[in-house]
Protein backbone atom coordinates (compact mmCIF):
# COMPACT_ATOMS: atom_id res chain seq x y z
CA UNK A 1 0.00 0.00 0.00
CA UNK A 2 1.34 3.41 -0.89
CA UNK A 3 2.01 6.10 1.70
CA UNK A 4 -0.83 8.19 0.25
CA UNK A 5 -3.27 5.29 0.55
CA UNK A 6 -2.12 4.59 4.13
CA UNK A 7 -2.73 8.20 5.11
CA UNK A 8 -6.38 7.86 4.05
CA UNK A 9 -7.09 4.68 6.04
CA UNK A 10 -7.49 3.79 9.70
CA UNK A 11 -4.77 1.49 10.98
CA UNK A 12 -7.02 0.29 13.81
CA UNK A 13 -9.88 -0.26 11.37
CA UNK A 14 -7.58 -2.29 9.16
CA UNK A 15 -6.57 -4.43 12.15
CA UNK A 16 -10.22 -5.06 13.00
CA UNK A 17 -10.95 -6.15 9.44
CA UNK A 18 -7.86 -8.38 9.30
CA UNK A 19 -8.93 -10.17 12.50
CA UNK A 20 -12.48 -10.50 11.21
CA UNK A 21 -11.09 -12.06 8.03
CA UNK A 22 -8.78 -14.37 9.99
CA UNK A 23 -11.78 -15.77 11.89
CA UNK A 24 -13.13 -17.07 8.58
CA UNK A 25 -13.46 -20.84 8.50
CA UNK A 26 -13.52 -21.22 12.27
CA UNK A 27 -17.21 -20.73 13.05
CA UNK A 28 -17.60 -24.03 14.91
CA UNK A 29 -14.25 -24.58 16.61
CA UNK A 30 -12.99 -21.01 16.87
CA UNK A 31 -9.41 -19.80 16.82
CA UNK A 32 -7.26 -18.73 19.76
CA UNK A 33 -5.88 -15.28 20.40
CA UNK A 34 -2.36 -16.65 20.04
CA UNK A 35 -3.14 -18.29 16.70
CA UNK A 36 -4.62 -15.05 15.41
CA UNK A 37 -1.65 -13.01 16.65
CA UNK A 38 0.82 -15.36 14.96
CA UNK A 39 -1.13 -15.50 11.69
CA UNK A 40 -1.47 -11.72 11.53
CA UNK A 41 1.95 -10.73 12.85
CA UNK A 42 0.36 -8.77 15.68
CA UNK A 43 0.88 -8.91 19.43
CA UNK A 44 -1.61 -10.95 21.48
CA UNK A 45 -2.49 -7.74 23.37
CA UNK A 46 -3.38 -5.98 20.11
CA UNK A 47 -5.44 -8.94 18.92
CA UNK A 48 -7.18 -9.04 22.30
CA UNK A 49 -8.21 -5.37 21.95
CA UNK A 50 -9.49 -6.02 18.45
CA UNK A 51 -11.42 -9.10 19.57
CA UNK A 52 -12.97 -7.11 22.43
CA UNK A 53 -14.04 -4.46 19.89
CA UNK A 54 -15.59 -7.10 17.63
CA UNK A 55 -17.36 -8.76 20.55
CA UNK A 56 -18.69 -5.41 21.81
CA UNK A 57 -20.00 -4.62 18.31
CA UNK A 58 -21.62 -8.05 18.07
CA UNK A 59 -19.47 -9.40 15.21
CA UNK A 60 -17.46 -11.99 17.15
CA UNK A 61 -18.02 -14.26 20.12
CA UNK A 62 -15.93 -16.16 22.62
CA UNK A 63 -16.86 -19.83 22.45
CA UNK A 64 -17.17 -22.10 25.49
CA UNK A 65 -13.71 -23.48 24.67
CA UNK A 66 -12.22 -19.97 25.05
CA UNK A 67 -11.58 -19.57 21.34
CA UNK A 68 -13.08 -16.90 19.08
CA UNK A 69 -15.43 -17.10 16.11
CA UNK A 70 -17.76 -15.00 14.02
CA UNK A 71 -21.02 -14.21 15.78
CA UNK A 72 -24.50 -15.18 14.65
CA UNK A 73 -25.01 -11.51 13.72
CA UNK A 74 -22.14 -11.64 11.25
CA UNK A 75 -23.28 -14.99 9.87
CA UNK A 76 -26.75 -13.48 9.37
CA UNK A 77 -25.19 -10.68 7.31
CA UNK A 78 -23.41 -13.28 5.18
CA UNK A 79 -26.63 -15.27 4.77
CA UNK A 80 -28.58 -12.15 3.79
CA UNK A 81 -25.97 -11.45 1.11
CA UNK A 82 -26.16 -15.04 -0.16
CA UNK A 83 -29.96 -14.82 -0.28
CA UNK A 84 -29.81 -11.53 -2.19
CA UNK A 85 -27.38 -13.02 -4.71
CA UNK A 86 -29.63 -16.09 -5.16
CA UNK A 87 -32.66 -13.85 -5.78
CA UNK A 88 -30.65 -11.80 -8.25
CA UNK A 89 -29.47 -14.92 -10.06
CA UNK A 90 -33.05 -16.16 -10.28
CA UNK A 91 -34.08 -12.86 -11.90
CA UNK A 92 -31.14 -13.01 -14.33
CA UNK A 93 -32.05 -16.58 -15.26
CA UNK A 94 -35.68 -15.58 -15.83
CA UNK A 95 -34.68 -12.70 -18.10
CA UNK A 96 -32.24 -14.91 -20.01
CA UNK A 97 -34.98 -17.48 -20.61
CA UNK A 98 -37.36 -14.78 -21.84
CA UNK A 99 -34.73 -13.40 -24.20
CA UNK A 100 -33.91 -16.88 -25.51
CA UNK A 101 -37.63 -17.60 -26.05
CA UNK A 102 -38.11 -14.28 -27.83
CA UNK A 103 -40.70 -13.08 -25.29
CA UNK A 104 -41.34 -9.39 -24.70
Amino acid sequence: MSAAARSKTSQSGTRVLRVLDALKGHSLTGVSNGELAKALGESPATVNRVLNTLIEAGFAIRLDNGRFAHSVKLLQIAQAHANEMARSQSRINELSQRVAAGAH
